[in-house]
């Protein structure tokens, strides 16, 4: 199954470590040192111009942060439903999978 994250970005869901609220994640030292390890390493893909709302950690093919304008509700409803299968025809280097 597939998570549109917005922009384009599709993962495949068994690629998803988890999905995070960023405002209560960047209370904890320990979240705000994982953040700002992710941005210095040029792990953080941003996929919205507006102030985010989650991140979600994925680990294929490398461990990216995605952050998303979406809630983590949001995502987690997209979870749970199927993706039209024109939205999985998109270009392959925006699935968070390498290209074949």
């Amino acid at each position: 199954m597939y998570l549109h994250l917005g922009r384009d970005y599709v993962l495949n869901t068994r690629a998803i470590v988890g999905i995070f609220n960023l405002e209560t994640t960047t209370v904890s030292p320990r979240g705000r040192a994982f953040l700002d390890y992710a941005q210095k390493n040029g792990a953080v893909v941003s996929l919205s111009d507006e102030l985010p709302q989650s991140f979600v950690l994925a680990d294929v093919p490398v461990e990216t942060v995605y952050l998303s304008e979406l809630s983590p509700a949001a995502l987690r409803r997209r979870t749970e439903q199927e993706l039209p299968e024109e939205a999985l025809r998109l270009r392959p280097e925006r699935t968070g999978e390498k290209p074949e």
